[in-house]
């Protein structure tokens, strides 16, 4: 009781496409495959990604960056 099974997929599918039509129901299905890829194409990006050096256990220290403030300050 209560459990689904595949006749009422069926109507609920046939549903859908009469509701949508044929053509609307396959863009939508089309853009979900797209961002799927995409995802995917995204985090097979980040995996390619170098981890950040370890030095004892601690983050590398990041480069000092001198700006053009301190720069002119030092001068005078």
């Amino acid at each position: 009781m209560g459990a689904w099974g595949i006749g009422h997929w069926l109507v609920v599918g046939v549903l859908v496409i009469l509701l949508f039509g044929g053509a609307r129901f396959s863009n939508m299905m089309g853009d979900v495959a797209k961002g799927i890829k995409q995802f995917k194409k995204g985090m097979a990006e980040d995996d390619d990604a170098p981890p950040p050096s370890r030095i004892e256990g601690k983050a590398a220290p990041e480069p000092a960056v001198e700006h053009e403030a301190e720069r002119t300050a030092e001068k005078r």
